[in-house]
Parts: C-alpha cells; sequence; structure tokens
C-alpha cells in the first residue's frame, strides 16, 4: 500500500496564556499525496495558522500541549530532535508565513536572503547560492538584476514572490502556504495565484494552501479541508466541496461568496465561534447552525459520505 507524502494525524497543538489553555489545534487528522495541493479554509481563529507552524514545528514557547503525528514520507516529525527537524526543515518542507510582507530584512539585499536557506541548510557556498537564487527570483517572475536590491525598492507583489522564491530555493517536497495574498490588491492576488499554478504544473509541487478566501482556495485545490474552532468538519474534494458542500457551516460558508454569473442572496452566520480556552462538548457549530436538533447536544463523529467526510450529526445514518 503506498502511503501518502504526508499524513497528519490526531494533531492536538495547545498554548498556555494568562486566561486559560487555548485549543487551537484539536484532534485534526488528514493526509495529502505528492503533487496534490489541500486547500485549508476557515474564518480567523480558527486554527489554520496555528495548524502549519504544528506540521513544520516552528510554534512559541508557550506550548503547552503538542501530541499526535505528522508522517513525511514514513518520518514522524514529532519524534525527531531540532537537529534532525532541522535537516529536514526546508529541504523537504518550507513555508510562506502569514504576513510574509514583513518577513524580509530591510537592510540585507533580496538575493541574499532567497539564499540564505541553501546556505544554512545545504552548505552552499554564498557565490553558488547567489546564483541559484537569481534562477529562482527569475521562476516566480522578479528580473535576476533585482536580487542585487533591497526590500524597499520592491512593490508588495515582488516582495510576495520573493519570499515564495525562498521557500522554492531548497526544492522541497511540500511548500506551505499560509495567506499567502491576503495583504494584496485584487490584481496582485490574481498575478500570483496564476504564478503558483504555473509553479505547479511545471513543478509537480505540493501545497498546503492556507486562506479564509473560498474564492482564491478554488483556483489551486485539488482538496478541501474546512476548520471550525481547532478542528476540521469537513474534508472534501474540491470540484465536490466547492460545488455541493454537506456541513451546515461549509454551506453558510458557500452562500456568503458572491458569484459572477448567477443572481444570488448573500448569506452569513450569526454569532461568534466558541472560546477555544473552554470549547463546547456540544457540536461546535450548533449555536450558530440553523439546522441543530437534539443529537447537537453531543459532540459529532466524523462521518464519511461519498468520498467526503464530514463532522455533523445529520450525516450519521448516511456515512461509515
Amino acid at each position: 500500500m503506498v502511503k501518502s507524502l504526508l499524513e497528519v494525524k490526531n494533531l492536538c497543538t495547545y498554548f498556555r496564556t494568562t486566561k486559560g489553555i487555548v485549543k487551537a489545534v484539536d484532534n485534526v487528522s488528514f493526509c495529502v499525496e505528492k503533487g496534490e495541493t489541500i486547500a485549508i479554509i476557515g474564518e480567523s481563529g480558527c486554527g489554520k495558522s496555528s495548524l502549519a507552524k504544528s506540521i513544520i514545528r516552528l510554534l512559541p514557547r508557550n506550548v503547552h500541549t503538542y501530541i499526535g503525528e505528522v508522517y513525511l514520507e514514513g518520518v514522524d516529525l514529532l519524534k525527531l530532535d531540532e537537529k534532525k527537524m532541522n535537516e529536514i526543515r526546508w529541504k523537504k518542507i518550507s513555508m510562506v508565513s502569514q504576513a510574509a510582507l514583513n518577513s524580509l530584512n530591510p537592510v540585507i539585499k533580496v538575493g541574499q536572503q532567497v539564499a540564505e536557506p541553501l546556505i544554512i541548510h545545504e552548505g552552499v557556498s554564498k557565490k553558488v547560492a547567489l546564483e541559484r537564487a537569481k534562477k529562482a527570483l527569475s521562476m516566480v517572475g522578479i528580473p535576476e538584476s533585482f536580487a542585487d536590491r533591497y526590500p524597499f525598492e520592491l512593490s508588495g507583489g515582488m516582495k510576495q514572490r520573493a519570499i515564495i522564491a525562498m521557500a522554492l530555493i531548497t526544492d522541497p517536497d511540500i511548500i506551505i502556504l499560509d495567506e499567502p495574498t491576503s495583504a494584496l490588491d485584487v490584481l496582485t492576488q490574481a498575478s500570483i495565484m496564476n504564478m503558483l499554478k504555473i509553479i505547479k504544473e511545471k513543478t509537480v509541487k505540493t501545497f498546503i494552501f492556507i486562506t479564509h478566501d473560498i474564492a482564491i482556495s478554488s483556483e489551486l485545490a485539488d482538496k478541501v479541508a474546512v476548520m471550525y474552532a481547532g478542528q476540521i468538519v469537513e474534508l472534501a474534494n474540491a470540484e465536490k466541496f466547492y460545488k455541493t458542500p454537506l456541513h451546515p457551516y461549509s454551506i453558510k460558508l458557500m452562500a456568503s461568496v458572491p458569484t459572477l454569473r448567477t443572481d444570488k442572496k448573500l448569506e452569513f452566520i450569526p454569532g461568534t465561534p466558541p472560546s477555544l480556552i473552554d470549547p463546547p462538548k456540544t457540536c461546535r457549530f450548533a449555536e450558530r447552525c440553523p439546522w441543530k436538533f437534539e443529537k447537537c447536544k453531543n459532540e459529532p463523529p466524523l462521518v464519511m459520505v461519498n468520498d467526503s467526510y464530514v463532522k455533523c450529526w445529520l450525516y450519521e445514518s448516511k456515512g461509515r
């Protein structure tokens, strides 16, 4: 049996705060195949970025609980010491972090910063690394001459492309993209998404694409995972999901997205998400769900319905 490139099993990441323990990622499981893009969507604060940092093990110091399994090509990353993890991080799995426009050092030239992962993780000489950095910049649509410029000389879109080039330069198997277009205007967003699609086609890269923008996620996704209050509530093939979402939260999210070709009445989700410090023992979406019923007083199981997974009591009799 061929294993998935990445398998996440029962991952839990809790953080210690002055108000209590925040259950940011609470028993999350999914897998990603080679060359596949999984879009992880959901509103702000649902745990998407914490999930990304948990996978690549770039966590802050206030971690309270960090358990589960994260298999990359059969190796459990959670069991590796920091030295071994550094041999995998950026060489096999890299990340474009949220607010990437602020990630570049203003006093170091762009080419040097893009080349840095090669120097640190592969021991490449500065001269060779800089030449490869220029090619990486060219791959993302930035002229090679821009390697000799400082970040302030680049536009917002170019800075974002430079950060993506940095994530690509070591030729990793998986790239995590955490809100890669959130700080950009609509035209630049479209340009970045087109660039990512071209890179995916040419290099057969595997992406974990994290966003709260459903419309943008549809551009790249092969599979969609919907997060709500620290948990995955739906996991489905992208084509199926965008046509017929199953979970009430997913249905409401899709109903809030305007369309160009059809005239529909936009909807919204009333209320607010539950606190992740003390999440309810019931269905976490129950208080905001228009279809809640008696069983929703208990936490629902994750059931399989027509090759999709959904965490909802409405599908208990249909699932397995």
